[in-house]
């Protein structure tokens, strides 16, 4: 998930990491992303079966809190939810060294931060930056979406599905 803002709205994206289509949009008022993450996990739970349902979480930074995890955990969903910044190039042996045993704990927060820091959760998060990111960098400069036309939440949040359906429309015809 991340965002487009825009004269008070942030629209949020739900992206397939492997054909990089919106699968759900949702626009908010709100100026943080935190409490955004449960009300997309009910967006993406109502779509159609045959869809399939996400096993995996990837959000930056400004989704991650406590109550996020917890909520991707109730729901069987593994949350990647970034902590913060790390260093990027460790040294050699750090790189190449085994992962760590898994922690024997119940707290959903610790065996997140334990999967971010395993050679597949690594792997798996750096997938994060080429899907959700590209999309918005092709809404923005590609499209020319930079801000909404109309006014008021039920009107913007329209105008960003047809957006969303857009960008889509674009994706299938490369595809």
């Amino acid at each position: 998930m991340t965002c487009l803002c825009s004269l008070g709205y942030k629209g949020q994206a739900a992206v397939d990491v492997d054909s990089l289509l919106i699968v759900t949009v949702t626009l908010t008022q709100d100026t943080n992303d935190k409490p955004q993450v449960e009300p997309m996990l009910d967006e993406v739970a109502q779509l159609e079966s045959d869809l399939g349902k996400p096993d995996t979480l990837l959000a930056d930074n400004g989704y991650f809190r406590q109550g996020n995890v917890k909520v991707c955990e109730d729901r069987g969903i593994t949350p990647l939810i970034d902590l913060g910044r790390d260093s990027h190039h460790l040294p050699l042996a750090e790189r190449l060294a085994d992962d760590a045993p898994a922690p024997h704990t119940g707290d959903p927060v610790v065996n997140m931060v334990h999967a971010l820091k395993t050679q597949q959760g690594l792997a798996c998060y750096g997938q994060r930056k080429c899907s959700v990111e590209p999309v918005f960098g092709i809404i923005k400069p590609i499209m020319g979406f930079r801000q909404f036309s109309l006014r008021g939440l039920l009107a913007t949040s329209g105008e960003w599905k047809l957006v969303a359906l857009a960008y889509n429309l674009k994706r299938m015809h490369v595809l």
